[in-house]
């Protein structure tokens, strides 16, 4: 009875054990049928359209090659605002990874499950693609692509052309964001888009829009160019047409980005279609100028005028009203106003001028630039007030020597020798202001005299100026106002100076020649040449003695140190030289480049005051 039992046992148990055994054998089959059947990847597996199923890696990665291929490589539309440009996907560090695809596929369709599955499948799978990116590469190219589309904001605008009013559309800023457009282009890459990839950017409205632009152009700018406008000045008039207008008009944004005209009258005013009619109704004014009577007292020789003239202002005022009206309604009057001369009689009266205090009078060749340079000077010093313990200063009331200013090219000085250039001549003017402050006994501040000694001036008291490097400059102590009075011919010129003399006589002292110093020989070449007779160098000591109630009450010198003046004689142009280095000048009525000024003293005074420079000497 116990074996019965233990078959039966056995034999239960046996035949579950039988069946999976076979069912193992089934399987085992059909997975071998399988992989015979269906090759490395699972049967309908597809990546991006292309089926791989049932085929090799090998076999995989050539579809994919053949298939998506061109597809990787061709340029990515793309839309930034209204701009759209293409992409290149290498140049954006994009690839398709066909290696990895394949592996991909591969995997998800491992094991007998599975495989045994597709053998009784009849759909299909996707897969998707492996796709690389370069970081690095792909902001390189972004921030390229940014920078090539980005479009910056314009407001809306009106341009005045030639008469005519022109509208400047606005247009909004955009900029690409940068940092999510690598995204958006790795997810766009080998995705079909019927349309360009839109790319995420900032835009920026434009402060004056559309609107506002027409709204201009309709209420201001058409109505402005319709037409010309006509002024009445004192007793002339003039029409100033849309052509010179819109040179000197344009429409800006305010505060609330509305377009509001401005126009230029500063510019207006000296337009060649307006100036002409304006200069005819203005006129300058004129200093009141105190002069010297039969008894020589001081007395006011003019009494000086009031001037007239057409403000930028006014101007402004009279046409903008103008524009955007028409017909006869385009017409106005500009007013003119007074102005005042900077002395008048009165004024010339109060300031207590009673006699002549100084006077000084230099000679010299007659030649046109002398006569242009030194008129030029002379205009813009005369009629100059020193009120008491005001400086006054050569550069600062003749300013500097340019064509712009009224001066042309002279001889001057330059490092030794005779050069041309802007304003030569001028120290003639130097020097005669220079001894009327000496004989008036005023304070000297800065005073040079020339490197080396010109015999037509007085030894140790003469001045010479450079723009920039050398000034004459003093410093008015008297206790009174100073008139200065200049007039000039072709070959003399006087300064005096009108005030209240503080001391009854200046005394001018000269000591004698001493370290004299024998001149050398140079040779120049070409235009800018200018012939030098030799002289000697020297030391002078000049004294100025302050004379009250008869008595010397006080004494001060100044010495003086001049170079040798060397002798120079000019080659034609590329001739060998007789000495190098030698220092270029110009023969009269040449034109010559402007000598840079050196800063090397040749005399001091006793008092500290600075007395001389080497160099470039006006």
């Amino acid at each position: 009875m116990g074996r019965v039992r233990s078959w039966t046992v056995n034999r239960r148990i046996a035949l579950p054990v039988a069946a999976a055994g076979a069912v193992v054998l089934g399987v085992g089959g059909l997975y071998g049928t399988a992989l015979a059947v269906g090759g490395d990847i699972e049967q309908g597996t597809r990546v991006l359209g292309v089926d791989l199923g049932g085929m090799s890696r090998a076999e995989a990665r050539q579809a994919l090659t053949r298939e998506l291929g061109p597809a990787a490589a061709a340029p990515i539309k793309v839309r930034i605002g209204d701009r759209v440009e293409q992409a290149d996907p290498a140049a954006l560090g994009l690839s398709l990874d066909t290696d990895a695809t394949v592996d991909r596929a591969a995997r998800s369709g491992y094991g007998p499950v599975t495989v045994v599955g597709s053998l009784f499948a009849s759909g299909s799978r996707d897969v998707a693609p492996v796709i690389t990116m370069n970081e690095r590469t792909a902001r390189a190219a972004v921030d390229r692509l940014g920078e090539s589309t980005e479009q910056r904001v314009r407001d809306g605008a009106i341009a005045f052309d030639k008469g005519t009013a022109k509208a400047v559309a606005p247009l909004p800023g955009v900029s690409l964001v940068e940092e999510k457009a690598v995204g958006t282009l790795r997810d766009a890459y080998l995705r079909p888009h019927p349309d360009p990839v839109v790319l995420p950017v900032t835009r920026t409205e434009p402060r004056v829009g559309a609107e506002e632009t027409g709204r201009a152009m309709r209420q201001f700018a058409e109505p402005a160019m319709s037409g010309p406008v006509t002024l009445a000045v004192a007793d002339r008039r003039m029409s100033i047409t849309p052509a010179v207008l819109g040179g000197h008009l344009k429409m800006r944004a305010d505060a609330q980005g509305r377009l509001v005209p401005d126009l230029d009258s500063k510019g207006l005013l000296a337009d060649p279609a307006v100036a002409p009619t304006i200069d005819e109704v203005s006129r300058p004014p004129r200093n009141a100028a105190p002069g010297l009577g039969a008894d020589g007292r001081v007395v006011i020789a003019d009494q000086g005028r009031t001037g007239r003239k057409v403000t930028q202002e006014a101007l402004g005022r009279a046409v903008l009203p103008l524009l955007t009206r028409s017909g006869t309604a385009r017409s106005g009057e500009v007013a003119t106003v007074a102005v005042q001369p900077d002395l008048t009689a009165d004024e010339a009266r109060r300031l207590g001028i009673k006699e002549k205090v100084s006077s000084f009078t230099v000679e010299f060749p007659a030649a046109p630039y002398r006569t242009t340079n030194i008129g030029r000077a002379v205009e813009l010093i005369n009629g100059s007030v020193v009120m008491p313990g005001q400086e006054w200063s050569f550069n600062r009331t003749v300013g500097e020597r340019t064509p712009e200013n009224g001066f042309v090219d002279g001889i001057m000085i330059n490092d030794g020798q005779f050069v041309k250039s802007p304003g030569g001549g001028v120290s003639a003017v130097a020097t005669t202001m220079y001894n009327a402050a000496f004989f008036a006994g005023v304070k000297p501040v800065e005073h040079g005299a020339h490197s080396f000694y010109i015999e037509r001036y007085p030894e140790g008291r003469e001045a010479t100026v450079a723009w920039g490097t050398l000034d004459l400059r003093w410093v008015n102590d008297s206790g009174h106002p100073l008139y200065v009075q200049a007039s000039s011919t072709d070959t003399s010129l006087t300064i005096s100076l009108l005030g209240t003399k503080k001391y009854d006589e200046i005394r001018a002292t000269k000591g004698p020649r001493t370290n004299i110093t024998p001149p050398g020989k140079r040779t120049g070449s070409g235009d800018t040449c200018e012939v030098q007779t030799p002289l000697e160098g020297f030391d002078v000591t000049v004294g100025r003695t302050f004379v009250q109630g008869g008595k010397e009450v006080r004494h001060e010198d100044f010495k003086t140190h001049y170079t040798p003046r060397d002798e120079v004689t000019c080659t034609p142009e590329g001739a060998p030289e007789a000495s190098p280095g030698a220092t270029p000048g110009t023969t009269p009525g040449a034109t010559g480049k402007t000598p840079q000024p050196s800063q090397t003293p040749s005399g001091t005074a006793a008092n500290g005051v600075r007395t001389a420079a080497q160099g470039r000497n006006d």
